[in-house]
């Protein structure tokens, strides 16, 4: 057992790596780095899924398996559909733009050396898929579809965030505000809160006293949280925001939580 496990996950990291090579190809072709995170979304599907299905003792996928690749499935597509969308209509991602500006003459070196760590940080996640996936027993629990409906969840919020922010800014009255409406109001990264929840259905189905491997999953959510918080998400984010937006934005940022959705703030000097 330790064995195919140590094999998958060499398979998942090499898998990762072409991916992401090849997406440093696209990139550097195109000059839009945006393309970078619609093949990492797809390539984490695409792998995800594979990995899913990877055949226990030579038989059949079971619904388990076909279930958490039918998800990961979902996921991949829904937002790297929804991120080639809005890379399509840019000349290039302003995150990774500030990254190659600082880079400067050795921004490709940096750039394909920083894309061949998003897939070496890949690997929790979609290792969390396949452990998932090998849980003992071919009968779908509760838990199974409980996994599922937090992943749909995730999904469907996500997908209405993005909705709105897409609303918002196809007002022009909105030019140069913060959108502050709907989900937007509770969290200023909600789109990030749900890709995070997400993650946290393959634990749920996973987790058990019986199955240790299961909390290999729990690696997942706290890396997805990781990296939103902390790495490539929020912070780059909330830098170009504070260049574009200014006062509005730190303004926004006083009275909004940062991640998780919370009722806002009143500003200061209103009364309760």
């Amino acid at each position: 057992m330790t064995v195919l496990y140590f094999q998958s996950l060499v398979a998942i990291a090499l898998s990762l790596s072409i991916l992401m090579a090849f997406a440093w190809v696209v990139q550097q072709r195109s000059g839009n780095s945006g393309w970078v995170d619609t093949i990492w979304t797809f390539a984490v599907g695409l792998v995800g899924a594979g990995a899913a299905l990877w055949p226990i003792g030579g038989a059949n996928p079971n619904a388990r398996q076909w279930l958490v690749a039918a998800l990961v499935a979902i996921w991949s597509l829904r937002l790297g559909m929804h991120i080639a969308i809005r890379t399509a209509a840019i000349t290039d991602d302003p995150r990774y733009a500030a990254f190659a500006t600082q880079w400067g003459a050795n921004s490709a070196r940096r750039m394909f050396l920083f894309l061949q760590n998003q897939a070496f940080g890949s690997i929790p996640l979609v290792f969390a898929i396949f452990v998932a996936a090998r849980f003992p027993g071919e009968t779908l629990r509760w838990r199974d579809y409980l996994g599922a409906l937090i992943l749909l969840t995730g999904i469907a919020g996500e997908a209405l965030a993005d909705a709105q922010l897409k609303s918002f800014r196809a007002n022009p009255a909105n030019s140069g505000r913060v959108c502050d409406i709907g989900l937007w109001r509770w969290s200023r990264h909600p789109n990030y809160f749900f890709e995070w929840f997400c993650w946290l259905a393959y634990p749920v189905v996973a987790l058990s006293f019986a199955y240790p491997w299961g909390i290999a999953t729990l690696l997942a959510p706290v890396f997805m949280y990781w990296i939103l918080v902390y790495v490539t998400g929020i912070p780059p984010l909330e830098e170009q925001m504070l260049r574009s937006r200014g006062e509005r934005y730190r303004d926004y940022q006083s009275r909004t939580s940062k991640f998780f959705p919370l009722p806002p703030q009143k500003p200061k000097g209103v009364a309760a």
